[in-house]
């Protein structure tokens, strides 16, 4: 049974990650990078060399890229390893059998992750924002890793070389009559190739891409909704005084 659940949560990966969090810590708030084209192709970037190695996104062209400011030939000579083409979609190149023998299932594809997580009082992207920054050493633990937002996820901390190494610290509470662990921060064993500062900008931007991935037209659409507001509300105001001098004389 217990084996039977350990597969279960790898098989979720991330995407049962809200769920998880039941136990973990309160969610931080993202920051809307959705428009912000550096951050989304810094993003893109982070998600083609770190994400993409296990984790699909079958959903998504690499040409769609080009939306974010990202040229075809940047496409090219940046994010396509081995035979891949512009036009097709992002899937790993990690094997099914592969992944079963190695993390007990296949992870999650990553499409549309950051719509479909929310609880906590928080969203998708506020999940993945706090998932991503949380990971920690846990030499009990089969890779090694350790998640607060997430805890006993079956994914190492594939950003590990550039966060560092952590621990977090606990205070130990009563309530209730009972010892709970409270949350306090984290202590720093290790350094990473970025700052603290740095890294979570870094994971800021990937976050981004993870929401514009999962609906790329999202922004365009607000914008055009809010052209025809204004076009309505104008067109409200010839109407109704159209109206008024049609019917001045009609007593």
């Amino acid at each position: 049974m217990k084996k039977l659940i350990l597969i279960v949560m790898m098989a979720f990966g991330l995407a049962a990650g809200a769920h998880a969090a039941e136990g973990g810590v309160a969610w931080d708030k993202a920051p809307d990078r959705t428009n912000d084209l550096p951050a989304l192709q810094n993003g893109a970037k982070l998600f083609v060399n770190y994400c993409l190695n296990c984790h699909s996104a079958a959903f998504m062209r690499f040409n769609r890229l080009q939306d974010i400011g990202i040229s075809e030939q940047q496409i090219k000579d940046n994010l396509l390893v081995g035979t891949e083409r512009v036009g097709d979609t992002m899937r790993t190149a990690l094997q099914a059998k592969d992944a079963k023998e190695w993390f007990g299932a296949q992870p999650p594809d990553l499409t549309l992750i950051a719509r479909s997580r929310s609880g906590h009082g928080g969203t998708g992207a506020d999940y993945l924002y706090t998932f991503l920054r949380t990971f920690y050493r846990d030499p009990t633990k089969a890779t090694g890793w350790n998640n607060l937002a997430f805890p006993n996820v079956g994914m190492p901390h594939a950003l590990w070389e550039l966060q560092g190494e952590r621990v977090p610290r606990f205070d130990t509470i009563q309530e209730h009559g009972h010892d709970v662990q409270v949350f306090r921060g984290w202590t720093q064993v290790s350094p990473g190739a970025m700052t603290p500062l740095q890294f979570d900008q870094n994971i800021g931007d990937l976050v981004g891409f993870l929401q514009w991935m999962g609906e790329p037209t999202q922004n365009q659409r607000v914008r055009i909704g809010a052209w025809v507001l204004l076009f309505l509300g104008v067109l409200t105001v010839i109407f109704w005084r159209l109206n008024a001098a049609f019917w001045k004389d009609v007593k």
